[in-house]
């Protein structure tokens, strides 16, 4: 990724920084991830921004996250199942359901992505961590 070391080796996770769920959902991989393996960037970030242009996907869509791992990029329900299996507790199981082709995970995901704003509501701006949390945000905040 080239930003700094501490970026390279680790695995970055882009979100829709004004959707409420993605928000919740962020917040809820940090309560999950104490080793700290996640980084978190907004997709309007000029980080998530130059990467998306990079991985030459439309930064005006914000639908989907997008994971950053070991030089690849993952998104929708494939991006959420790589989480999941880092995560404490029973989530690392939910992993098992990338067997079943993306086509079809995927449909699901896009239901969700489609309607999150209308069900969970969006933010005016993009979340700002706490100081305690700050590390674990690529700049854009």
């Amino acid at each position: 990724m080239g930003e700094n070391n501490t970026i390279a080796n680790q695995d970055v996770l882009l979100f829709d920084g004004v959707c409420n769920l993605c928000n919740n959902t962020v917040n809820f991989i940090i309560d999950h991830d104490p080793k700290g393996k996640f980084k978190f960037a907004a997709l309007q970030s000029e980080f998530g921004e130059t990467k998306l242009k990079e991985l030459n996907l439309d930064k005006e869509d914000f639908d989907s996250i997008v994971l950053l791992s070991e030089g690849k990029a993952y998104s929708k329900s494939t991006a959420a199942l790589k989480v999941s299996r880092h995560l404490t507790g029973l989530w690392p199981a939910l992993y098992a359901f990338i067997v079943i082709p993306a086509f079809l995970r995927n449909l699901i995901y896009d239901l969700v992505a489609r309607n999150r704003y209308r069900i969970w509501g969006r933010r005016d701006q993009c979340r700002i961590p706490t100081p305690e949390l700050k590390q674990r945000f690529i700049e854009g905040y």
